[in-house]
């Protein structure tokens, strides 16, 4: 475990009962991480062997793809107006304000959600919430993830005398994306817990046991750039190699199910469900698709020694035999009969 000697792996969390010290990542945070706050409404708490309810796989699509769209919408208006796209400049100003508002309301709905379905082991432990050594970081880190990913895929394969359109390849996209992208983020992932020199760089991420959506991107600045930048890039490269145009539009679409897999998987939520995607066709075959229950597994009960070092699929776990045993989302415990749609507002 953590050497509770250092004050930087402090997970103590104060600083939303005295704003008199706040700043602005404090404002910022308060707003974004809804996780933490609003003390006054408690989080239902249930039991391990209560059934868990089924999430619709095709309603979180339908979330995804909305949030995907309404930014190209806008762009394809501009378009059929003036004749012609916009200017690269306005385009990331475009894109990364969409990154972040649909990060920031994919939080809000996981909230509300979490609010009627409570957490896995909730019985035990409440979710972690932002220390206080850490609203900077956290901060950062938020601001970050959203801003760099938009960047440098507008600067790799943005085409400003092309109109918005997705390549019709993109469901196949799709599927691959996230199976390679597990891959290169399994051998990193599974590397940092195994290699000494790379542990120093991501055990700031398992401080927290019990994370939130907010705390998905706490982490060192080594490992912000290996799985906001490197990890995707590798992966655009693959599915390059392998003959697929990965243009922009369609870059932008793997993104938005990549980013609301990472903070679906962060939440804790407990409710059944398989990251969204088209991989789930193949994966599902193999018992190789990922739970909310697996990531959570990893954070509570991993630290040098782990599993599940999947964050999209399973595959690479099941492949490799680093896969531990759901708990509560067991398929005797599973209530099919309670669905649970997840709301596009």
């Amino acid at each position: 475990m953590a050497s509770s000697q250092n004050p930087k792996d402090s997970m103590k969390s104060t600083w939303a009962k005295d704003k008199s010290q706040w700043r602005l990542p404090h404002y910022v945070c308060s707003v974004l991480d809804p996780f933490t706050f609003d003390p006054s409404t408690p989080y239902p708490v249930f039991k391990k062997t209560d059934p868990v309810p089924t999430l619709t796989h095709w309603s979180m699509n339908a979330f995804i793809l909305v949030h995907c769209l309404w930014p190209m919408a806008l762009q394809y208006v501009y378009y059929r107006y003036t004749g012609h796209n916009i200017h690269p400049i306005l385009a990331y100003l475009l894109y990364s304000f969409a990154f972040k508002f649909n990060s920031a309301h994919q939080l809000v709905v996981l909230r509300r959600l979490a609010l009627k379905y409570g957490f896995y082991d909730g019985d035990v432990h409440e979710r972690d919430h932002i220390p206080d050594v850490g609203v900077d970081k956290a901060f950062s880190s938020v601001q970050l993830t959203t801003s760099i990913r938009p960047l440098y895929t507008l600067l790799m394969t943005y085409n400003s005398t092309a109109p918005p359109a997705f390549s019709w390849t993109l469901p196949i996209e799709l599927a691959l994306y996230s199976i390679v992208l597990d891959f290169w983020f399994y051998i990193y992932h599974r590397a940092c817990h195994e290699v000494d020199f790379l542990w120093r760089y991501h055990r700031t991420h398992h401080l927290t046991k019990h994370p939130t959506p907010f705390l998905s991107a706490y982490a060192d600045s080594e490992q912000e750039f290996i799985e906001i930048a490197l990890v995707p890039i590798l992966t655009w490269g693959t599915l390059r190699l392998l003959g697929f145009p990965m243009g922009f539009y369609d870059w932008w679409v793997c993104h938005q199910y990549i980013i609301f897999s990472e903070a679906f998987g962060h939440s804790g939520l407990r409710i059944f469900s398989t990251a969204p995607g088209t991989s789930f066709i193949f994966l599902r075959l193999g018992n190789a698709e990922l739970t909310g229950e697996d990531h959570d597994l990893h954070h509570r009960k991993g630290y040098r020694k782990s599993a599940n070092y999947g964050k999209q699929t399973r595959l690479w776990d099941v492949i490799f035999g680093t896969t531990w045993d759901r708990i509560e989302s067991v398929p005797s415990n599973i209530d099919h009969n309670t669905i649970v749609n997840f709301p596009l507002v």
